[in-house]
């Protein structure tokens, strides 16, 4: 399908930070329309992501063209009855509408699923809050940092030990898996209007995703499981399933879960093919009960060599062990750009982060730059209807920037 498998699909994107957006994002990849509304003047708050203190210093708006790429700009104030007035005409001809305003500002601005449901039965109202749509935290506002990240238990799970703190998230790595649960809800709606053809409300949460990414230990914990205490690298119970530091400080962790088969393929690739028979680890049983001995002299073989070099050693031996990646890997990941994991902008050598699905014969669009705020605007009013004239209009009143 050379436009994509939702050409001719009209997203309105009217949502910030990052996680519904970036639904929208993944929408337009496959072709889907998406008009991006933000505010007049100032833009979509996430504009200014990467001014906040901490964050990369670069000539590019490098959070910008992640999130709204292939994206049109229609800078429009909801906050006046003229605005609103435009968004219902724009809900009554689209397929989704995606919102993460909490409930009561959707309520204030008069954009509530009860709001533009009759003026399109067949809209997919798609709503992303931090906290879900119920109860007495409905209204409180979340970022990936404390709803998915914090509130989840995944913040505490991942420390090192008890004695550590606990561990800070990286911008948007809650979010980004959130939008992929996001995108499915969508496209389930989209799938059940096919059969019934009858929209939807569909919501998700920033909250639900921590705690079903955190699923395996937070459902051990509902089903009362006994809990062993948490050990460090350097005492782990297995030294097989561990990470561990080359000669040139970069990292790589070994997962070997089928160390009986595994073992001497291990013990020849590290070159130290005396451990094998060695009747101190010569069994699996006997490797565990001395996983503190066993760790201690990986330690000391994996600080040997670089990183490099231990790859080209374990590699097509049938030993399953990844490379701890830093961002300087990425832009020449070999693999990665081979399965489009990376790919460019349209007219441009720049490359973007694909969206992690593929489905055979549907070609996504190339990623076409980010919209300026309200670059689109007089454009988009044109085919809602609007003459020349209500256009001057709304800009004049400021309705339309």
């Amino acid at each position: 399908m050379e436009g994509g498998i939702f050409e001719g699909l009209k997203v309105l994107d009217c949502a910030s930070f990052i996680a519904a957006p970036a639904a929208a994002t993944v929408l337009s990849d496959f072709g889907a329309e998406v008009i991006k509304i933000e505010p007049p003047g100032t833009g979509d708050p996430y504009r200014n992501l990467p001014k906040l203190p901490g964050y990369p210093i670069s000539p590019h708006n490098f959070a910008w063209l992640l999130e709204s790429r292939n994206k049109r700009s229609l800078a429009l104030d909801l906050s006046k009855p003229e605005g609103r007035a435009v968004l219902y005409r724009l809900a009554a001809e689209a397929d989704v509408f995606i919102t993460n305003f909490p409930p009561g500002v959707r309520k204030r601005l008069g954009i509530t699923y009860e709001d533009i449901k009759p003026k399109n039965a067949r809209l997919i109202y798609a709503s992303f809050t931090g906290y879900g749509e119920k109860g007495a935290e409905a209204d409180k506002p979340g970022f990936d940092s404390n709803a998915f990240w914090a509130r989840s238990g995944l913040m505490d799970l991942v420390r090192a030990d008890e004695n550590t703190t606990p561990a800070r998230s990286i911008p948007g790595m809650g979010d980004h898996p959130c939008a992929m649960a996001f995108y499915g809800a969508i496209v389930t709606a989209l799938y059940k209007r096919e059969r019934t053809g009858e929209g939807s409300h569909v919501s998700s949460n920033l909250m639900a995703n921590g705690v079903w990414s955190a699923g395996v230990l937070a459902q051990a914990k509902l089903c009362g499981a006994q809990f062993q205490e948490r050990r460090t690298r350097e005492r782990a119970l297995n030294a097989v399933t561990n990470h561990y530091r080359c000669k040139d400080g970069r990292w790589l962790i070994l997962s070997l879960l089928n160390e009986e088969r595994q073992w001497p393929a291990l013990t020849r690739c590290l070159g130290r093919e005396d451990l094998t028979n060695d009747p101190r680890f010569s069994t699996k049983a006997d490797r565990h009960a001395r996983s503190l001995e066993l760790i201690a002299i990986f330690d000391q073989i994996f600080a040997t060599r670089d990183l490099a070099e231990w790859r080209k050693a374990l590699d097509g031996n049938g030993l399953v062990f990844g490379v701890v990646g830093i961002l300087d890997d990425i832009p020449g990941d070999a693999q990665m750009l081979e399965n489009e994991v990376l790919v460019p902008f349209e007219d441009s050598t720049m490359l973007t982060i694909n969206s992690p699905i593929w489905v055979d014969g549907s070609q996504k669009v190339k990623p076409k730059r980010p919209p300026e705020i309200g670059e689109h605007s007089e454009e988009i009013l044109r085919e809602a209807g609007y003459d020349e004239t209500a256009i001057r209009n709304l800009k004049a009143s400021g309705t339309v920037a």
